[in-house]
């Protein structure tokens, strides 16, 4: 296993085999999100973007009791509402570039996943919970609302009511009802959590790189669209589709019943 060469304050990140771990790391505060740990994870996400050798990307917190429990609260405190604004917008713009990230992000949750810590696990495309992880939005105990994308993607992947229990109450879910109600896609043992992600990793990995972008292209574009307009994106991203190396590969593998050999183009 290799490490980025750059070092980080509040961030590690790993890479193996085409994945790169990505782990935010404040474990004295629960790995709280402040500013200067989201002006590093906006570079580092930059730069993995870019980085041809990573082709999936796992979002982790240090530690064993937090994935993110939520904004550092004695740093927003001192906000006024200008500067408050501000600072949801920067953690959406942030989520967002998870969000519309071209390769797969795997939030692979080992703890709390409160307040800004739930919005960052789904910002991600997939969401693998240990058994031990605790979900919630509990802003409204302090006197606020989510700000950095709890009311908007929460009742789009759970529905506007259960969204609205979990947001007016305020209070957190276990790993299973996550589960239950459509907030994680699996949840598996905590002593299994990081073998789990990396065998899920090493299954898209198996796949079209070009194929995942355009599926992913598809699912977070069309859900901010009409239907009618999604449909006609999925047509037109189905049909570029048909111009790659990877689509040729595939369906020859496919009728010559074996394992196709993506190249990525």
């Amino acid at each position: 296993m290799t490490t980025a060469a750059r070092t980080y304050e509040f961030l590690t990140i790993e890479k193996q085999d085409h994945v790169a771990i990505v782990t935010l790391s404040r474990p004295e505060k629960l790995n709280a999100l402040n500013h200067a740990l989201l002006t590093e994870l906006d570079g580092a996400l930059d730069g993995l973007r870019a980085d041809a050798s990573v082709r999936v990307l796992v979002v982790t917190g240090a530690g064993e009791k937090a994935f993110v429990a939520g904004a550092d609260i004695a740093e927003m405190s001192s906000l006024d509402p200008r500067q408050a604004e501000t600072f949801a917008h920067d953690l959406s713009d942030s989520f967002a570039v998870l969000e519309r990230s071209p390769k797969p992000v795997i939030a692979a949750v080992n703890g709390f996943a409160l307040g800004g810590g739930c919005e960052l696990a789904l910002a991600c495309h997939v969401r693998i919970a240990a058994d031990t992880a605790r979900f919630g939005q509990p802003e409204v105990g302090l006197g606020l609302i989510p700000g950095a994308g709890g009311t908007q993607r929460l009742p789009r992947l759970v529905g506007s009511g259960r969204a609205l229990d979990l947001i007016l109450s305020g209070d957190p879910i276990d790993a299973a009802e996550a589960h239950r109600v459509g907030l994680v896609e699996r949840v598996v043992p905590a002593s299994e959590l990081r073998a789990s992600v990396s065998a899920y990793a090493a299954k898209l990995l198996t796949r079209s790189g070009v194929a995942l972008a355009r599926a992913l292209e598809a699912v977070v574009s069309g859900a901010g669209m009409a239907l009618p307009e999604a449909l006609r994106l999925e047509a037109s991203l189905f049909g570029l589709g048909f111009a790659t190396e990877d689509m040729r590969e595939g369906t020859k593998a496919f009728l010559e019943k074996r394992k196709p050999r993506f190249v990525g183009r």
